[in-house]
């Protein structure tokens, strides 16, 4: 792994300096627009319905199992829960729109937002069935990816209970490097969570971001939409490189 590590006056080992560092500006826009699905603010009257909806064709509730929260198993149950989020702004919500149907078929959210640190986290990311393993999925993660580094963030996070294989496996899918488990990090619905914590950094973001824009080109996808290049196959060079 690649270390910025100087010697001070006295022979100890420090940080790089950072003469030019300016904390960024949180990073909130109600609107953000991609190809295939565009984020906007999270807005019960305009995305709970839908939202309920599109979680309900879930039947058997997994994409509740690593959330601190649901199943919300009713539209009321569900339209109390996104106002009281969506007044907030860390986490700061979006709703996820699918641009062939417009409407709202997942969230995900920007939380422990810390300028005077550059960092930003990624969560409360709940797809309904009908944006798993879509390409508006992907394109979400990135959008938000590319915002976050756009206003000036250093350090963007993913974290996950460290027994969520599908959670790791999308992170690292996404390009997120593993940096470790943090054991017994908090108690979750009643049980022990060990934390897997996943971070890209600005350095790494130049070459991932070609990375997504060539895997979101309209090219990589034959006629029936089936890609011709994997994600995963872009950025597990970059990965591998900057874990070396």
């Amino acid at each position: 792994m690649q270390r910025d590590v100087h010697n001070n006056d006295l022979g100890q080992p420090i940080g790089s300096q950072l003469p030019n560092w300016r904390p960024p500006a949180v990073p909130f826009c109600d609107l953000i627009v991609g190809r295939f699905c565009r984020l906007e603010r999270l807005n019960p009257q305009v995305h709970a319905a839908d939202l309920y909806a599109a979680n309900a064709l879930d039947v058997g509730g997994r994409m509740w199992t690593y959330l601190p929260y649901g199943p919300l198993q009713s539209a009321k149950a569900y339209r109390v829960w996104a106002e009281e989020v969506s007044f907030r702004t860390d986490p700061f919500f979006y709703a996820i729109i699918d641009d062939t149907t417009l409407r709202a078929v997942g969230v995900a959210s920007y939380l422990r937002i810390d300028p005077p640190s550059g960092s930003i986290e990624v969560g409360h990311i709940a797809y309904s069935p009908l944006l798993q393993r879509r390409v508006a999925a992907t394109e979400a993660m990135f959008l938000l990816m590319e915002q976050a580094f756009k206003f000036g963030y250093r350090r963007y996070e993913w974290k996950c209970d460290s027994l969520n294989e599908p959670s790791r496996a999308a992170a690292k899918r996404l390009g997120f490097s593993l940096e470790g488990i943090f054991r017994q990090a908090s108690v979750v619905k009643g049980r022990n969570r060990d934390t897997a914590w996943f971070s890209v950094i600005d350095r790494d973001w130049p070459r991932l971001r070609e990375s997504f824009l060539r895997w979101l080109d309209p090219a990589n996808f034959n006629k029936d939409g089936m890609q011709r290049v994997r994600l995963a196959a872009l950025t597990s060079n970059i990965m591998d490189k900057k874990n070396g």
